[in-house]
């Protein structure tokens, strides 16, 4: 029942275009810090972005001498659905923060070009950011001509300006913004669903090592909506300091930023034994249910989670294929499910992936 309310409302979202949620800030600092090295030099974009309301805008202002920036970019869709309303970086800049200084219904661009100590206490932050902003110092704030989206042509102007793109896209989008993000041959640390990982063009980049996942991705992460949001499972949500949260479940950071942990060999210890591993039924491959339990020594085909993804070394795994994408090509017989889904001894399991270690291959 969770699952389908879950799943309808993630089709609601997508179609009423509401699927805009806020990453919480600690979210986003648990996943940087592994990159900082990475960000020196660089023109970030956060493409999906309102500047008065994204929490990725104000950890990248904040951090932009820490960091080294080139330059920040920051744009939205018009209007931010919760523009105005629970979250204002700039609520002590009266300029900034008013209806009047800043309309709720026009979509706008920042870009930063520097940050200085404006009132002199001593640190960088959003209140000398504002400054510079209200003064024009380097800095630009100005209405979109269009309303934002980030495939139209102002947008992809910016794009095309930038090496790197952090944001957190629109879930029922991320298809078409992680293709743009490929053709564009950008540099990219975004947030998705981990059902992602099922859809054939998506693990078509996997497998070509163009695309791989982040650090944080274990955990419930929780998103800010607009007030009148439906969240159905009470589990899913929650109300605080007045701020309506919605929990995705298990959303993951896709990345082709270097990461260390891709290059970490999961740590084998079962042995094959024929009676625990039986075969699928449809697909000649032996069935995993745990990433953990992958046997040491077998060199044939597995089937495994899709949550193998968020582990896998590509010097220490083949993938050969998705159990759901009707591929010919991989060399393994199966006869296709409804679902594409593997069974065994007539039971329908979850979808997986197929593998085979390297080192043992012959």
């Amino acid at each position: 029942m969770a699952t389908k309310s879950l799943n309808k409302n993630l089709r609601n979202a997508s179609k009423a275009k509401k699927d805009e949620f806020y990453t919480q800030i600690v979210d986003i600092e648990k996943e940087l810090k592994h990159y900082k090295d990475q960000f020196r030099g660089k023109v970030v974009y956060c493409n999906c972005d309102d500047p008065f309301e994204s929490n990725f805008f104000k950890y990248f202002a904040s951090n932009f001498n820490t960091l080294g920036l080139k330059r920040l970019i920051a744009t939205s869709y018009k209007p931010s659905p919760i523009a105005n309303t629970q979250l204002d970086l700039f609520g002590n800049i009266k300029e900034l923060s008013t209806p009047k200084g800043r309309p709720k219904i026009t979509a706008n661009k920042f870009i930063i070009n520097e940050v200085n100590d404006i009132d002199g206490n001593g640190a960088f932050d959003l209140h000398d950011i504002a400054e510079q902003l209200k003064a024009n110092k380097n800095n630009e704030w100005t209405p979109l001509e269009g309303e934002g989206d980030f495939r139209s042509e102002e947008s992809i102007g910016l794009l095309k300006q930038a090496d790197i793109i952090v944001t957190n896209p629109p879930f029922s989008l991320f298809r078409e913004y992680l293709a743009q993000l490929m053709e564009y041959k950008k540099e990219f640390l975004i947030l998705g669903d981990q059902n992602n990982i099922t859809k054939k063009d998506i693990f078509k980049f996997i497998k070509e090592n163009r695309v791989w996942l982040g650090y944080d991705n274990g955990g419930t992460k929780w998103f800010q909506v607009p007030d009148d949001y439906d969240i159905a499972t009470e589990s899913r949500k929650k109300i605080v300091n007045g701020v309506k949260y919605f929990s995705m479940g298990r959303i993951l950071w896709f990345t082709n930023l270097e990461t260390t942990k891709r290059h970490d060999n999961i740590v084998l210890y079962k042995k094959y034994v024929a009676e625990e591993f039986p075969k699928y039924d449809n697909y000649n491959a032996i069935n995993i249910d745990k990433v953990s339990e992958i046997p040491m020594n077998y060199n044939e085909v597995m089937g495994v989670p899709i949550t193998f993804i968020d582990k896998y070394n590509p010097k220490q795994f083949e993938l050969l294929g998705i159990m759901n994408t009707g591929e010919k090509n991989i060399g393994i017989r199966y006869k296709q499910t409804p679902h594409g889904r593997p069974l065994v001894n007539g039971v329908e399991k979850y979808l997986r992936i197929l593998i085979r270690t390297i080192k043992l291959k012959k």
